[in-house]
């Protein structure tokens, strides 16, 4: 994990810790929603020393049963610092790995230059870490990411886990078969499956950094 993930994460375990620890009106005895509190308290420790996705999933449900305003609906924070169930050992992954690790990050948001899921990520930033997942290492930025692997001659060739690379090197998606993709779109937008706007017109490059993988959703 480097330095940048390891801030992030960190960041994002102080801002709950925050939420979590602040005053609630005093009563005789404690309550089940300062029990929920110093239950989650701790689930946001122990996520800050490693299981993260385990910590995370905790707090999500314990807040909701103790209606902490702002930490229900965690999933996509979950996902995002998850680096999913079934590690992959480098040089083995595939195409249906490729896919299975890029949609952990649904829901993160687009931003410019970002490589850090816990507080967004761009196009290529996404792709790299997708790889990165894998144990694969790829360049940062579009344009040294579409002259790696190996070229294949058209969409209708094209697998699941292989990059779409459109107009000139501005934007890389990944491909998930049948017509769909999943990307870093724009400012404003989130990681999303959505159908490949990538046409033959405007393609710049498709390229294979693991074997083909197989179906699509």
């Amino acid at each position: 994990m480097s330095m940048t993930e390891i801030i992030g994460r960190i960041s994002t375990i102080q801002s709950m810790i925050d939420q979590l620890s602040r005053p609630i009106e005093s009563t005789p005895a404690p309550t089940a929603s300062t029990a929920a509190n110093a239950a989650a308290f701790d689930a946001a420790l122990a996520a800050a020393g490693g299981d993260s996705s385990t910590a995370l999933g905790s707090i999500s449900s314990l807040a909701g049963s103790a209606g902490i305003a702002g930490l229900t609906g965690l999933s996509g924070v979950t996902g995002a610092l998850s680096t999913g169930a079934t590690p992959v050992q480098a040089g083995t992954a595939t195409g249906t790995d490729v896919v299975a690790a890029a949609k952990k990050y649904i829901g993160v948001p687009y931003v410019w230059g970002g490589t850090n899921p816990a507080t967004g990520m761009d196009c290529s930033g996404f792709v790299q870490r997708v790889f990165k997942d894998l144990g694969v290492d790829i360049p940062r930025v579009v344009s040294d990411q579409m002259k790696v692997g190996t070229p294949v001659a058209s969409l209708a060739e094209a697998s699941p886990g292989d990059l779409l690379v459109s107009f000139g090197g501005e934007h890389i998606s990944i491909y998930l078969g049948n017509g769909k993709a999943i990307d870093a779109p724009v400012p404003g937008q989130t990681i999303q499956i959505r159908d490949a706007w990538e046409q033959q017109s405007n393609l710049t490059s498709i390229r294979r950094i693991v074997p083909a993988g197989q179906g699509a959703s």
